[in-house]
């Protein structure tokens, strides 16, 4: 809600575990400390 805009990708867990990800749904980001528009989302909320 701040405006930033992120580019983020799946972390490992959550592509072994095949967790389908869809526009709108409410994640977790880790963001990149080198770069702050980069990612990996960790965690779908149910």
């Amino acid at each position: 809600t701040n405006g930033h805009r992120v580019l983020a990708h799946i972390s490992g867990k959550m592509r072994q575990h095949y967790i389908r990800i869809l526009p709108e749904d409410r994640v977790i980001v880790e963001l990149s400390p080198y770069d702050l528009t980069r990612g990996r989302i960790v965690y779908r909320y149910k």
